[in-house]
């Protein structure tokens, strides 16, 4: 159940992450509302403190979240921009999610 909870909120943390840089990406990028980049803003804080709801250390989460981070963001550009990854894309993102359980899920000695 641990595990589980832990990868809710590493997703929780990635929708935050990426949809509230998309939205400050339009307001500066695209000269879209100002509004935009506030409520890309209050994402991107929510998604601080949602990675602080993990039960690993402050290195171990943020480098795991990174392989995390890599396929949302692959699949935000394809489901919004319309860019579908590669066969390249699709094995650097499933290597980065082998590295990100490893680094979470792997068996520890001690308290790890």
């Amino acid at each position: 159940m641990a595990v589980l909870s832990s990868i809710a909120y590493f997703i929780l943390a990635g929708l935050l992450e990426n949809r509230g840089g998309y939205l400050v990406w339009l307001s500066l990028r695209e000269g879209r509302s100002t509004w935009l980049a506030v409520i890309g803003a209050i994402a991107l804080a929510g998604y601080g403190v949602v990675a602080t709801l993990q039960p690993a250390n402050f290195g171990r989460v943020y480098a795991a979240y990174g392989g995390v981070f890599i396929v949302l963001a692959l699949s935000w550009g394809w489901a919004v921009d319309g860019h579908r990854p590669d066969r390249w894309d699709f094995l650097g993102g499933a290597l980065c999610v082998f590295g990100m359980a490893v680094i979470m899920y792997g068996p520890r000695s001690g308290a790890g």
